[in-house]
């Protein structure tokens, strides 16, 4: 971003008071305890429990695809807004498309806890095309909790220039994770899940 963005004294924006309190030592302790928390949840869930049965959350993976799509609107949304120096707007978009990817991870979770894990009933090249897009996927996805939480304490904190670098990282990630999460769940349409 620019040197404007450096320093909250000519931003609309000012630091959240709690966070102007925190040191980066416990936040970076914070962040990698919550991070690793949320990948053994999700490891638990899709390798060693693979579903139990429960409640029928059928409806869950369109609701999901949704989130997943209205996080890379706004994520696009609020590229947009900071190129146009709206910092406010941006940020209310940004903190929108967080909130999203929330939304979704939690109904993920809740829908594979019950349900399991959804085999890819494809074949041929567009196999193949499936798995390429669904690793990239999984393995871009781990970073983006770190990488988003980082990003926000930085803005939060009135860090703005260290939240503009990492920012340039988070975002292209973020919305390759938002993107193809909507693209996984178009390719698996119509596959029954492990567990009915």
């Amino acid at each position: 971003m620019d040197r404007a963005m450096s320093t909250h004294a000519s931003s609309p924006l000012k630091p959240v008071g709690l966070l102007t309190r925190t040191s980066d030592r416990a936040f970076y302790l914070f962040n990698a305890a919550l991070s690793a928390g949320a990948l053994a949840f999700l490891a638990y869930i899709l390798i060693f429990r693979r579903g139990a049965g429960g409640a029928d959350l059928r409806f869950m993976p369109p609701l999901n695809a949704a989130l997943n799509a209205t996080a890379a609107t706004l994520l696009v949304a609020g590229f947009i807004a900071i190129k146009r120096r709206a910092m406010v707007v941006h940020k209310y978009l940004m903190v929108s498309a967080f909130a999203a990817s929330a939304l979704f991870l939690v109904g993920y979770l809740a829908y594979h806890f019950v349900h399991g894990d959804t085999k890819y009933q494809g074949t041929g090249p567009l196999r193949v095309v499936y798995f390429v897009i669904l690793i990239s996927h999984i393995v871009l996805s781990i970073g983006i909790v770190p990488l988003a939480l980082t990003s926000f304490y930085f803005a939060f904190k009135g860090g703005f220039a260290r939240h503009a670098r990492v920012a340039k990282v988070t975002l292209p990630l973020w919305l390759y994770v938002s993107v193809t999460g909507v693209l996984i769940y178009f390719m698996l349409r119509g596959s029954p899940p492990a567990v009915p």
